[in-house]
């Protein structure tokens, strides 16, 4: 049997492995071109071209599959089965149509909630107890097909999105390999989405990292661990920005405004959220320096003041 895997980052990279190593006949591995990265703007590969050259899997990377040659070139594979995981290009018709078994996706999330390119941060930004993996057959319309099989993951008070990303690449791996062999066999019955419940997870745009600090401390908690470790959460203070790298919200409460430094000791910086409780930062990245812990920021010259407030859009 033929397998054609299309996927692009991190997340991806297990269940290829997964793949491979369970025997799969993996005929080739579509992934996104190389982008520059970093400062010196390096020309770099997607980690599944990493992953799939370490095992010698043909690598096809088409700017677009909007064109026919593209198609053309991964049809001339006669996939039996295509799997997606974490793509980021939406697949033609003809593409999904030519499978015998075809399209399969494993998307990060319960469906039909959080569709889209963004399920693992939204989950945790919406303070979620549990989330869980979906596979589910591809169609044109955006993560919408019929559900094949779901697995929960609970999510605990300190993960975060990385560390709920990497669980969910996994059990999304496990959870693929005991789904294939039924459903080769026609023993899985596919299951429509309710689309009265469906719900969207866009991806994280620019600006959506800054801190509001007049929601209340629970939702500031659970936007500071839900951009961890990318695009990480920030506030500004006095026209500088500062990344939030890790929080606790607490039980203490402070009579100030949103954003107001209520304390500043060596457990952290103390900081009035819109319900009145606190939240203490306790890891920080001042503008052009390193991460740091926030008790050996304070104890350099950092310029904060108790009373003063951090700035915010609310």
């Amino acid at each position: 049997m033929n397998v054609i895997f299309m996927g692009t980052p991190d997340f991806s990279v297990p269940i290829l492995r997964g793949l491979v190593e369970k025997g799969y006949n993996v005929k080739a591995v579509v992934t996104q071109p190389d982008r520059p990265k970093g400062r010196k703007k390096e020309l770099t590969p997607p980690p599944v071209k990493s992953e799939a050259l370490q095992h010698g899997l043909p690598v096809l990377q088409p700017e677009t599959l909007k064109n026919e040659e593209s198609v053309k070139e991964i049809l001339e594979l006669e996939p039996d089965l295509i799997i997606t995981a974490a793509f980021g290009q939406i697949l033609p018709e003809a593409i999904l149509t030519a499978p015998t078994y075809g399209a399969v996706n494993v998307h990060a999330s319960l469906l039909p909630k959080y569709r889209g390119g963004a399920p693992i941060h939204q989950a945790v930004i919406d303070g979620e107890p549990t989330t869980g993996i979906t596979i589910m057959y591809m169609v044109k319309k955006l993560d919408a097909g019929d559900i094949l099989t779901q697995r929960k993951i609970d999510i605990q008070k300190e993960d975060t999105t990385g560390s709920m990303h990497d669980k969910l690449s996994i059990a999304g791996r496990e959870l693929l390999l005991e789904t294939l062999p039924k459903l080769i066999r026609g023993d899985i019955t596919p299951q429509p989405q309710n689309e009265k419940e469906a719900t969207f997870a866009r991806n994280i745009k620019r600006g959506r990292e800054k801190i509001n600090w007049s929601a209340a401390a629970e939702a500031v908690y659970n936007h500071i661990r839900g951009m961890h470790p990318w695009p990480v959460a920030y506030t500004v203070y006095e026209d500088k920005p500062i990344k939030i790298w890790q929080a606790e919200a607490v039980e203490e409460t402070a009579a100030a405004a949103p954003g107001t430094i209520a304390r500043l000791d060596e457990n952290g910086i103390w900081t009035t959220a819109g319900d009145g409780r606190l939240v203490l930062l306790t890891e920080v990245q001042p503008s052009g320096k390193k991460r740091m812990a926030a008790a050996d920021y304070l104890r350099g010259k950092h310029g904060l003041e108790e009373g003063k407030r951090f700035s915010y859009d609310g």
